[in-house]
């Protein structure tokens, strides 16, 4: 899956352009908040093809004076990280000093760029379009993000700038796991733990994008492709650099991968930080352990493990359903069994399970406990399937899908995860009409 950066100096409508293209299919677009602090990120799709979309909104606006250091520290990240930048202008204003700086960056570093002039929301303001030929960007392309017009081209546009890459047959059979987590949990760490003892079996294969590396593990009785951020951090002056940049590898990771493990730190506790990479993982519909690592520096007693943990399953609710570990990768501890534990809750991810069984376990269940009735009408499931998706998916077949609410989906989540054992993988439950 492809990222579209969206950059450019404030107030051009890039956080507005960001909303127009995530809004066109909200049932698949998740925009997260707080990935970063001024950040948001969504997924969408056009004509059949998905791709993430990063809105770097409000980069430089906290500071009191709009630095050239700035800019050019959101566009390079930006390119780093992107497949195509939509580089957005603003079309009342022409082209600006800053508009300028950033063309430069974007010029001499070779990536696929599409000037959007926005605003264009009038017959007139298309000829004005036409100066930003100068920029040395190609052709520039006219919307107004308010209204939308002109959003079709420039989708359009993007999909033939997207690469199309094709996973090779050896990569699709092998599970691709994520180490994924803030900087300095230990991924580095784990990453080397797993992998310095015997180099000589360790073969590189190109990762998805040019700038993540899946390296070939085969060791120990496990085989994974391991998609590894860490140690890929940019040097920047900003905290808010580097977690930009953080974040962006992350998601980078967690889109490529079928089973992340997100690492955190025991000396700090969990952090809200942690908490936004957790829900990427989920919402992703990625597999999922979650791993406490410098369990070593915690003072404990018989029940620390258990307080931690509970903690843990508080603050990462509703999805609890998944397998914490606690770790100390300096001193080698446990670090087999989260490879143990990350294969399980990948063969759970693949498991499919016959329709006839299905029916024949849930029905029964379902009829001892009906969803509640609505305005007097009673809701009557009568069949299920599994949908065959990437991750476990169920249509449940009733007269009155409408009226079937949140709550008791949850009562049907947990019912399939108590019977089936889905540990650690994301569920998604489907009322249709039957």
């Amino acid at each position: 899956m492809g990222i579209v950066a969206i950059v450019g100096r404030p107030n051009v409508g890039k956080s507005t352009l960001f909303n127009r293209l995530a809004g066109r299919r909200q049932a698949i677009v998740d925009p997260v908040s707080g990935v970063t602090r001024d950040r948001h990120y969504g997924r969408t799709d056009w004509n059949g093809r998905e791709f993430s979309i990063i809105d770097t909104g409000g980069y430089a606006e906290k500071s009191g004076d709009f630095f050239e250091e700035q800019i050019q520290q959101q566009v390079l990240i930006a390119i780093d990280q992107s497949d195509v930048v939509l580089f957005v202008v603003d079309v009342q204003t022409g082209i600006t000093d800053y508009d300028e700086i950033v063309a430069e960056i974007l010029r001499k570093s070779g990536k696929n760029v599409i000037v959007v002039v926005n605003k264009v929301d009038d017959g007139r303001s298309i000829y004005d379009t036409y100066a930003f030929h100068a920029l040395g960007l190609g052709d520039p392309i006219s919307i107004s993000a308010i209204s939308g017009s002109g959003t079709g081209d420039l989708l359009d546009k993007v999909l033939e700038l997207l690469p199309e890459k094709k996973a090779t047959e050896q990569e699709q059979q092998i599970p691709r796991l994520a180490i994924v987590g803030k900087p300095n949990v230990g991924k580095s760490s784990l990453v080397n733990a797993l992998l310095d003892e015997e180099r000589s079996i360790v073969t590189s294969l190109p990762g998805t994008t040019r700038d993540s590396i899946a390296t070939h593990y085969n060791k120990f009785g496990y085989e994974f492709l391991l998609i590894d951020t860490a140690g890929l951090r940019k040097k920047s002056k900003t905290k808010e650099d580097l977690e930009f940049y953080a974040s962006m590898r992350s998601i980078r990771a967690i889109e490529q991968s079928d089973v992340c493990i997100v690492m955190m730190d025991a000396s700090l506790g969990i952090e809200a930080q942690d908490l936004n990479i957790f829900h990427l993982v989920w919402k992703n519909k990625k597999g999922c352990v979650v791993v406490i690592n410098k369990w070593d520096l915690v003072e404990k007693d018989t029940n620390t493990q258990d307080a931690f943990e509970k903690v843990i399953r508080q603050r990462i609710a509703p999805f609890t359903d998944v397998p914490i570990l606690f770790t100390s990768v300096i001193k080698k501890q446990r670090i087999l069994h989260i490879l143990k534990t990350a294969s399980e809750v990948f063969e759970s991810k693949s498991k499919r399970i016959p329709t006839s069984q299905l029916n024949e376990v849930m029905l029964p269940l379902i009829e001892r406990t009906p969803p509640p009735a609505t305005k007097g009408k009673y809701i009557k499931i009568k069949y299920i399937t599994q949908l065959p998706t990437s991750s476990p998916s169920f249509a449940f077949f009733c007269n009155l899908p409408q009226y079937v609410k949140e709550p008791y989906k949850r009562f049907l989540e947990n019912t399939l995860r108590e019977h089936f054992d889905f540990h650690g993988v994301p569920i998604q439950i489907f009322m249709r009409k039957k």
